[in-house]
C-alpha cells in the first residue's frame, strides 16, 4: 500500500479515535498508543511524535484537558488526558459524520 495515502486516511480519524478512547477512561500518552495498537496494530501503530501533537490540538480546542498525577510514592508524575464535556459533544457529532461518510464511501467503492 502506498504510505502517502495511508497516512492521509489515518490523519482524518486519529483525533476521533483518541476522543473515543478518552471517553472510556482517562489515560496518559503511552496508554493511548498501546490501546490503539491493541485495536489494530497494522494501521494504528503510532509514535509519540504523532500522538502528542494530536493531544495538544485537542487540548487547545477544549476537547480534552490534562492533569499530572502521581500514582505511587517516588514515581514521576504522569500527564493524564481526560475528555471534556465539549469533547463528548464533538465526539458524538464525529461518530455520526463517520458513519454517514464511511457508508457513502463504501457504496461508491462497491460499485
Amino acid at each position: 500500500m502506498n504510505l502517502k495515502y495511508e497516512r492521509q486516511l489515518k490523519k482524518g480519524v486519529l483525533e476521533m479515535l483518541v476522543l473515543k478512547l478518552l471517553s472510556k477512561e482517562k489515560m496518559y500518552g503511552f496508554q493511548l498508543i498501546q490501546k490503539l495498537q491493541l485495536c489494530n496494530s497494522k494501521y494504528f501503530s503510532l509514535k509519540e511524535g504523532t500522538l502528542y501533537p494530536i493531544l495538544y490540538r485537542l487540548e487547545d480546542d477544549g476537547l480534552v484537558k490534562s492533569e499530572k498525577i502521581v500514582n505511587k510514592p517516588k514515581e514521576l508524575a504522569k500527564k493524564y488526558y481526560v475528555i471534556t464535556d465539549q469533547g463528548v459533544e464533538v465526539l458524538k457529532e464525529l461518530e455520526i459524520l463517520w458513519k454517514d461518510f464511511s457508508k457513502e464511501v463504501s457504496k461508491i467503492m462497491e460499485d
